[in-house]
């Protein structure tokens, strides 16, 4: 499977992750190397999939080449490895034009279900966003022409023919598979495009790609089991019966999963233009760092304020006090304890604008992951400060039509 779920990325709220390398998002598997620049990433899930499909190509082998013995799980993991190469030059198709179109590209990853190209920006037309979406399927069809043409300079009851002809059959089942309409597969992707041209608004192509993804989520985990065992009929085992049963559970999870996935960051980016730093900052009282946390807290609550500042001699900003340390602290102890031990220094990125809204806040928060921000007035006086558990709050309610 290929998808493009990460086009939409950039309507979610920063989280504080660890930084990967060159400052990339956590690698999350092996890094294979950086075709266009972006970064190719195997993730452990992969190796459980290559595992799977050697066990069960390696089985039919036996029926095909009896002469291989053991050796025919060495042709299956080759075969594995080739048709995951495949997967590559699909997601790389997406990357080639996401690029080309300026919308950037921040990796790509294979894993169980085949590869993600995370597309930073969306399609700026429902025409490139359906050229972005189709061309995936096109180079699967492309590869799957050029195995049928190398298939025929081979004699079939070869390795190297049984090979081509399974490279060729399993790209063209991931170019159909892929084109079924429905997030977050490319043809959902393609039928949002259709859609938003029709109506010129994104948010219904979204909506009704979505729900046809979930559609098709649920005719994948009863469809087909049901087809593979009309398929193989009576002589089918209960092993094979379980497999088929669970690889159609972790498909149609994947692919409902990806659906809601795409249709609560469409409602992010609704969302977003109406969002106001302003309207989810908390007031806060201004206190020195050795004030005691207890008494802190008693300003705070005399104030009506929900977050501390931290103070020098002149009333200037030198910290937050962190929520999350807050609440770590018994209550019985916190006359003894400085609000300074338990607050972050005000580093520059730690101070946004009162006036910052939708994406801009957003991007200002990427920049410096923290838990709570010092708002600012134009003229550089502290306004209150936004905690992330505020804005996620907000950023929910908007999801959910609240």
């Amino acid at each position: 499977m290929s998808d493009t779920r990460g086009q939409q990325t950039s309507a979610e709220p920063p989280a504080r992750r660890p930084d990967g390398p060159d400052g990339d998002e956590p690698r999350g598997g092996i890094l294979m190397g950086r075709p266009f620049g972006v970064p190719v990433y195997v993730t452990p899930s992969w190796f459980v999939i290559a595992a799977l499909i050697t066990w069960v190509f390696g089985g039919r082998l036996t029926e095909i080449l009896p002469e291989l013995g053991y050796t025919r799980y060495l042709v299956a993991f080759s075969f594995a490895v080739a048709f995951y190469a495949s997967v590559l030059v699909h997601e790389l198709a997406h990357t080639v034009v996401a690029l080309r179109y300026r919308l950037g590209v921040r990796r790509i990853r294979l894993q169980f279900f085949g590869g993600v190209s995370e597309i930073e920006k969306e399609a700026e037309s429902p025409a490139r966003e359906f050229w972005l979406a189709f061309v995936g399927p096109l180079l699967s069809v492309v590869l799957g022409g050029l195995f049928y043409l190398a298939l025929r300079a081979v004699d079939p009851g070869t390795v190297p023919g049984v090979l081509l002809a399974g490279l060729m059959v399993s790209n063209l089942v991931v170019a159909a598979f892929n084109l079924l309409p429905g997030l977050p597969l490319d043809g959902g992707r393609m039928l949002r495009a259709v859609v938003w041209g029709l109506t010129g608004r994104p948010m219904a192509g979204t909506v009704a790609a979505s729900w046809a993804g979930r559609i098709l989520a649920v005719v994948v985990l009863f469809g087909l089991p049901l087809f593979s065992a009309l398929q193989a009929g009576a002589g089918q085992s209960t092993t094979d019966s379980l497999v088929d049963g669970v690889l159609a559970a972790v498909l149609a999870a994947i692919i409902w999963n990806g659906a809601t996935a795409g249709l609560r960051n469409a409602r992010l980016k609704q969302a977003l233009p109406l969002l106001h730093v302003r309207d989810v900052t908390r007031r806060a009282v201004h206190v020195t760092a050795d004030t005691p946390l207890g008494e802190a807290m008693r300003q705070a609550r005399e104030a009506e304020a929900g977050a501390i500042l931290v103070v020098d001699g002149r009333g200037e900003p030198t910290g937050l006090v962190k929520e999350h340390a807050v609440t770590t602290i018994p209550e019985h102890r916190r006359p003894w304890v400085a609000v300074g031990a338990l607050a972050r220094d005000l580093e520059p990125g730690l101070r946004i604008s009162v006036e910052l809204t939708g994406e801009q806040l957003l991007t200002a928060l990427r920049r410096t992951p923290a838990t709570e921000y010092l708002v600012i007035r134009p003229d550089g006086t502290p306004y209150g400060v936004l905690t992330l558990v505020d804005l996620e709050r907000r950023l929910s309610a908007a999801v959910a039509g609240r």
